[in-house]
Order: C-alpha cells, then structure tokens, then sequence
C-alpha cells in the first residue's frame, strides 16, 4: 500500500484509524474542517486487515502524525 495525497501534517496532526469488514477509514483533524480518507478493504491485495491497519498507523506515526486506533 503506498500513502499519497495525505494532508498537510503541519494543518492536520491528528490522524485516527478505524477498520471496519469493509474498509480502513483515517480521520484527519487539526487547524482546518477535519478530512477522511475512506480505503475499501478489497483493495488492499488480499492483506490482513489487522496488519495493514498497523502498518498503516505506523506509517502515519512515522511521518509525524499523532496517530490513534479506534474500533
């Protein structure tokens, strides 16, 4: 999975998390209207779904923002 078109981090330093059987959903929240990006889970390759869900928080946390799992 490769992370594009991400909010600015400086704008929106929240990010939180949530998987669903259906898709990974990541809110994004900070000085602006909040933002979510909406991932179906069938695009995901056949991954696991939990693994993925923490790969991604990981990525998010490694850019710089402050990440949260929920659900």
């Amino acid at each position: 999975m490769r992370l594009t078109g991400l909010p600015n981090v400086a704008g929106y330093p929240e990010a939180v998390v949530t998987r669903s059987e259906e898709s990974i959903k990541i809110w994004f929240g900070g000085l602006g209207p909040e933002q979510v990006m909406n991932v179906p889970t069938k695009y995901l390759g056949g991954a696991d779904e939990e693994a993925a869900e923490l790969w991604l928080l990981a990525q998010l946390q490694q850019i710089g923002y402050r990440v949260r799992r929920e659900g």
